[in-house]
């Protein structure tokens, strides 16, 4: 097994599935677990080696965040925008920050989503205006993940001079002109602190901008946009698969005393199983499979990447009501477990793109039409 997967596999073990239910019951953020992550190297796992990182690539992110899921999907999902941010950290970053992030420093995320484009995340509303020696950036970020615990936002706007849909930003967390607007209380991912975020002239310098004003665009899909969907997929597998576990265990361990039977011994209860088992399977293996078009750099990854969130999305809210139906009312208690994971499957179709989106994405590629115009 490779060293990272050992890793993780321990802080899971140690942190993780000790500290999920307290996690979603409190909407609290799991610091411990992030922590373990910075200190064991694991945020720093693809980056380069020779800025002190584990070298690893989305492959590795995504295996990484799959474990995690099946215990937290919160610390799976801030896992995943750290690696989004990360990926275009390493490639467009000054060395001394990439060094940093690569050492466990910072924990970085995307600040992507805003009031007046709502999930039309390659449309930024915000700008971004050059005044003397400085940037001024104003905005109405309204999901961030990690608001209130990264260091470092990876931050759309539209572009300062040159045409083009948008420019990116590395922006440092707590600057003069930023307020982050609370914490989160919502249905799912209750520990991931996503929440809104205000910049009133909030000044960067120019040297932030990472890539070239004006291919924001191009950078998101070309480096983001497939290291998301990749991890997205991730945590709606991670999802099934707990689920699935959690509900094998139900229906194996729970008896109807009177018959001296248990549940997994009606025939019902184990097609609705074997109809989680497959749609799981169905998902990871779109999931492998656009994995390794990226790897080899087909012709048809584009459509893979969008392929994959979309499916894990609609086979996880699906399997998740049938962990709900088959573990009947014991579901609604939270010590199963699957209650947990049913709110939290809900994220993966509605977090953009949404499925909705994805599919006519999808639908424009297959009918030759340009999809991002």
């Amino acid at each position: 097994m490779a060293h990272y997967l050992t890793i993780i596999d321990q802080i899971i073990k140690d942190i993780v599935s000790k500290d999920a239910a307290e996690t979603d019951r409190q909407g609290v953020f799991p610091k411990s677990a992030i922590d373990a992550l910075s200190h064991s190297g694991l945020l720093g796992l693809i980056s380069a080696q020779n800025v002190g990182g584990l070298g690893q690539g989305t492959r590795a992110a995504a295996l990484v965040v799959e474990k995690l899921a099946r215990e937290c999907a919160s610390t799976a999902m801030i896992t995943c925008m750290h690696y989004c941010a990360a990926a275009v950290i390493e490639k467009h970053a000054p060395l001394e920050v990439r060094k940093q992030l690569a050492q466990g420093n910072h924990l970085a995320t995307l600040a992507f989503s805003e009031s007046g484009s709502r999930s039309h995340f390659w449309a930024p509303v915000s700008t971004a205006t050059r005044e003397s020696e400085s940037i001024r950036l104003n905005a109405r970020k309204s999901w961030v993940t990690a608001a209130n615990y990264a260091t470092l936002y990876v931050w759309t706007s539209k572009p300062v001079s040159k045409n083009g849909a948008s420019t990116l930003w590395l922006v440092p967390r707590g600057l003069d002109g930023m307020t982050i607007q609370g914490s989160f209380d919502g249905l799912g991912l209750r520990g991931n602190d996503s929440t809104p975020i205000i910049a009133h002239d909030v000044a960067i310098p120019e040297n932030a901008m990472l890539g070239e004003d004006g291919q924001g665009l191009n950078i998101i899909l070309e480096t983001i946009l497939p290291v998301f969907n990749v991890l997205s997929a991730a945590t709606g597998i991670g999802l099934m698969e707990g689920a699935t576990a959690a509900t094998c265990h139900h229906v194996t361990a729970t008896r109807y005393d009177h018959l001296d039977t248990a549940l997994c011994d009606l025939p019902t209860i184990r097609a609705y199983l074997a109809r989680m088992r497959i749609m799981t399977d169905q998902a990871r293996c779109l999931w492998l499979d656009t994995i390794q078009a990226l790897e080899e750099g087909r012709a048809d990854t584009m459509l893979r990447v969008l392929e994959c969130k979309a499916s894990s999305g609609e086979c996880a809210t699906q399997v998740l009501d049938l962990a709900m139906r088959i573990c009947g009312g014991a579901a609604f208690r939270r010590e199963i477990g699957v209650e947990r994971r049913f709110r939290d499957a809900r994220a993966g179709t509605v977090m953009a793109p949404t499925t909705d989106q994805l599919y006519e994405f999808i639908g424009k590629a297959i009918c030759n039409i340009p999809v991002f115009e």
